[in-house]
């Protein structure tokens, strides 16, 4: 059982089982399953016969070839039989996860009426003499696109349009539950960027703000500038900036358990694409003035020549003031953070004792970090990953719904630095002083305060800079 992740829901499969009914016979199944490394959630009887009992056996595994394992681990038991094997993850996405729900009954002829013909004519006209309308008259005032191309999936690189859609539809799923978003999956058949953005620019009218998902660098930075000078409703890359702002609250909240200054510090990070650019740029923003990105050859320095890119020749140009050559272990070195957002195993213990004292540590690979936390806890300060089955996950539903709420509250034309940052400050301040730790440097996914305190923030950052175009009431005047 060496090496082997740890058992989560992600695996988590239920056993039908037809168990002789004699004593202790349960007790067998359940020590075989646990031997096998499987993690029993939860057991229920089925049906009871004469001789025997049905139950279902809810375990979770770390893989389908640990799924395998535990289910192997019972064929040898005499007087038990495996009935039926349903995958919870599979069964969970039958017919997709979400729906289209009416707001309004349509009961009788009078509702028809003013739903669809003829009433709607009416407003209809009133949108075509006035488009400001749509806000207000249709669904464009709460909704969100969430577009794809599928070409840089979760961990699964290249896997196009159709297999993204179950990520896309989950990313709708978030957007709902987390900040009262509606929100819509569309996913492109097509890699070319002008493409892409023309597709978007014809489906805009119906949507308040566009959410780029799982485009791969550096295609996404052209789509999404853009889209950004085209359109003139909010465009969101939530794997660029959703990231960045997540990353900056928690490294607020690290800095303050560690006694350190942004403007003092030197970050390392590993992995150059969509998201590593914009974690470099907000926390640049932020105050950081010392930050060296790495990617498969190496430290980025002004004048590097092999393996760049218009991205990178920019990344090289405003970070690195040092000039700082090497490998990552070589720059790691008297490091105070190292944010990951490449492969597993990149970095070891020895690059964190080579790094200055009470080191902050974010590796965000997933599902497999740059270092595993039990390598790391006894070398460093604060730890955190992109899993939620570690301490401080990295994730970004702490900031879409609420940067997407607060922006179509207040009808934005854009998501601008200001209110990013705001959303970070926001995320940072719902943990108290008192509170603060090394394993709480961010909340939980599932605190409600989230959502609402990064709105309000976001909206108040949008009316500040100017970007917000709804007339705040007096109701708007305090957040």
């Amino acid at each position: 059982m060496a090496n082997r992740l740890t058992p989560n829901a992600s695996y988590s499969v239920t056993l039908r089982v037809k168990i002789q009914n004699h004593p202790g016979k349960l007790g067998e199944v359940t020590t075989a399953i646990g031997k096998a490394g499987g993690d029993i959630e939860g057991i229920d009887i089925v049906s009871v016969g004469k001789d025997f009992l049905i139950r279902d056996i809810t375990v979770n595994a770390a893989s389908e070839k640990h799924d395998e394992e535990i289910v192997q681990s019972l064929e040898n038991i005499d007087g038990v039989e495996t009935v039926n094997i349903s995958d919870r993850t599979f069964l969970m996405h039958l017919g997709g996860k979400i729906e289209t729900v009416s707001k309004m009954p349509l009961k009788t002829r009078a509702d028809l009426s003013m739903a669809y013909t003829p009433g709607v004519a009416r407003v209809c006209e009133a949108i075509a003499k006035d488009p400001e309308k749509a806000f207000t008259l249709t669904i464009k005032k709460n909704t969100v696109a969430v577009v794809s191309d599928g070409t840089a999936v979760l961990g699964l690189g290249d896997i196009g349009p159709a297999a993204a859609m179950p990520v896309m539809e989950g990313k709708c799923q978030l957007f709902k539950e987390f900040g009262g978003v509606d929100a819509f999956p569309i996913c492109l058949n097509t890699k070319d960027p002008h493409e892409i953005v023309q597709t978007i620019k014809n489906i805009a009218p119906a949507f308040g703000g566009i959410n780029l998902e799982d485009i791969s660098a550096p295609r996404c930075f052209e789509i999404e500038d853009r889209l950004k000078e085209e359109l003139d409703i909010p465009i969101f890359h939530d794997d660029q900036h959703g990231t960045a702002v997540v990353v900056l609250a928690a490294l607020i909240n690290a800095l303050k358990i560690v006694g350190k200054k942004m403007d003092e510090i030197k970050v390392v990070v590993n992995g150059v694409g969509a998201a590593g650019v914009a974690c470099s740029r907000i926390v640049m923003a932020a105050g950081v003035k010392n930050i060296i990105g790495c990617d498969q050859s190496g430290a980025i320095y002004k004048g590097r020549k092999e393996n760049m890119n218009w991205v990178k020749d920019w990344y090289a140009r405003n970070t690195n003031p040092n000039l700082e050559k090497g490998s990552v272990h070589d720059v790691i070195c008297g490091a105070d953070v190292f944010f990951g957002l490449s492969v597993p195993g990149v970095i070891d213990t020895t690059d964190l004792q080579n790094m200055e004292h009470d080191p902050i540590v974010f590796a965000m690979a997933n599902p497999t970090p740059e270092i595993m936390p039990e390598d790391a806890n006894e070398f460093v300060a604060v730890m955190a990953t992109g899993r939620s089955d570690y301490p401080n996950q990295i994730n970004n539903v702490l900031c879409f719904p609420g940067i997407f709420r607060g922006a179509l509250n207040c009808r934005a034309s854009r998501i601008n630095e200001a209110m990013k940052l705001a959303a970070a400050a926001a995320i940072a301040g719902i943990i108290s002083e008192n509170e603060l730790h090394p394993d709480y440097i961010i909340p939980s996914v599932f605190d409600r305060r989230v959502g609402e305190a990064v709105a309000s923030q976001v909206e108040k950052a949008a009316y500040q800079t100017g970007v917000a175009r709804r007339e705040r009431t007096d109701s708007d005047s305090e957040f």
